[in-house]
């Protein structure tokens, strides 16, 4: 993967701005980083704040050879390659948090280092990730304000593209699986239009959760998925 690179000291959103250059016709990847982002979105409509140079800001602009129903395995090919950068240029080794959030920390006691948000032009898909480097908001974490946010970018771009490059899908189902603390938790999974909670069984190879509720196994393709603690 050959990697265009167009930074920004701030910008509204790196996520909008790279939807817009899909829409104009934009090739396979194109890269947009900031210093700062204005108004930063998160998953299920959330923004994501933070200080000026206190995180990696991030998005990529991707037209993957897959179909719709396993475009999770690109946001997973993202997570992977973020949590490899992380513990390249820091002591902390991440986790992954179903869908594609990194958390790092004590286990059962993560918190969160990075977010992934994922938003189609098909055929383009842009992914963006924020992660905390210098600065964490309260009950997150971040990887400590001596790591290069270069260094951390270029370990990143180097291992998502050779995830992309090598199209082994199976290969990156699987090392998300490996990183995935939420296997093996019980979860609540909160859905539009209900809630339910279980037990976290298994990632399946287009990265959907498998959620064992008792009487049969869930298939959760998107939601928000909180990690219980036994006694909850």
């Amino acid at each position: 993967m050959d990697w265009e690179v167009r930074r920004f000291a701030e910008i509204d959103s790196t996520n909008r701005y790279l939807l817009d250059e899909a829409r104009r016709g934009a090739p396979d990847g194109l890269v947009a980083v900031a210093d700062h982002q204005t108004a930063g979105r998160g998953r299920l409509g959330r923004s994501w704040e933070a200080p000026p140079g206190s995180s990696l800001l991030v998005s990529v602009l991707l037209r993957p050879r897959l179909p719709v129903e396993r475009l999770h395995l690109v946001t997973a090919a993202l997570a992977v390659a973020a949590a490899g950068a992380c513990g390249a240029v820091s002591d902390v080794r991440p986790g992954i948090k179903w869908p594609n959030d990194l958390v790092a920390g004590p286990a059962g006691a993560e918190a969160k280092l990075a977010g992934v948000l994922a938003e189609a032009e098909l055929p383009a898909l842009v992914a963006g990730i924020g992660v905390n480097v210098a600065w964490a908001p309260p009950g997150a974490t971040c990887l400590g304000p001596g790591v290069d946010r270069d260094a951390l970018l270029d370990g990143f771009l180097s291992r998502l593209g050779g995830l992309l490059d090598a199209g082994d899908w199976a290969a990156v189902a699987s090392a998300h699986r490996r990183l995935c603390l939420t296997i093996g938790r019980r979860v609540r999974v909160d859905l539009a239009d209900e809630t339910f909670t279980g037990t976290a069984a298994d990632v399946d190879d287009d990265g959907r959760l498998l959620v064992d509720v008792g009487a049969c196994i869930r298939t959760v393709s998107a939601g928000d998925v909180v990690h219980l603690r036994p006694v909850d």
